[in-house]
């Protein structure tokens, strides 16, 4: 059986930014894009574990979710630019309706200086108001910027699971061909005498 394909480079990029991802939704309490990088490193771990185990059906499942991972990363960027009816005054779908908190990089971003306001009326019961100026990145392209990057990131994936896969499964079919595992089997070599029956004579 040939080498497997090494994982470390695509896969460990992955799994750093998918940590790195879900480090700053922590720090914004964005409880829905946490729920989604936790899965999604659990898949990256999964593929990780079918390309050293040779397990092409995990290597597929990895396929499928990056697919959906697509999918959610374009639904943020869409969410992020306001598309359609999305609207991130009125919509809190990051927190799960929870909480009012925003992106992380809203206060902390580039260059952004955090005002407070005070004795605002427009404040609700247990928050308070700031203005934001000053930012190199608003906050919203930080988070789309970071989707996109998600989004390239599972298109490689994506191309390195299905070709893994499909490198396997052309082995194992190889393999089975020619008689499987059996034909190569242990066998104990036969004892053969080197003694010679030679006639007696009396």
């Amino acid at each position: 059986r040939c080498p497997a394909p090494t994982p470390t480079a695509p896969s460990a990029l992955l799994q750093v930014a998918a940590l790195e991802r879900q480090i700053f939704d922590f720090l914004g309490y964005q409880w829905a894009p946490i729920l989604a990088n936790f899965l999604h490193i659990m898949a990256v771990i999964l593929g990780i574990f079918g390309t050293v185990q040779y397990r092409s059906k995990y290597l597929m499942m990895y396929a499928v979710w990056l697919v959906l991972w697509v999918g959610w990363n374009a639904f943020i960027i869409c969410f992020y630019l306001e598309v359609g009816r999305l609207s991130q005054d009125r919509d809190f779908i990051m927190t799960f309706n929870t909480s009012l908190h925003r992106s992380w990089w809203m206060e902390n971003g580039p260059g952004c200086l955090v005002t407070p306001v005070l004795n605002s009326n427009l404040a609700p019961e247990d928050h308070h108001v700031i203005t934001v100026s000053g930012c190199l990145l608003d906050y919203q392209y930080i988070e789309v910027v970071s989707s996109a990057t998600q989004i390239f990131l599972a298109l490689f994936g994506f191309v390195y699971a299905c070709y893994v896969s499909k490198v396997f499964l052309e082995e194992e079919d190889s393999f089975d061909f020619i008689g499987g595992f059996d034909s190569y089997g242990y066998q104990a070599p036969q004892k053969t005498s080197h003694l010679q029956l030679q006639p007696l004579y009396t």
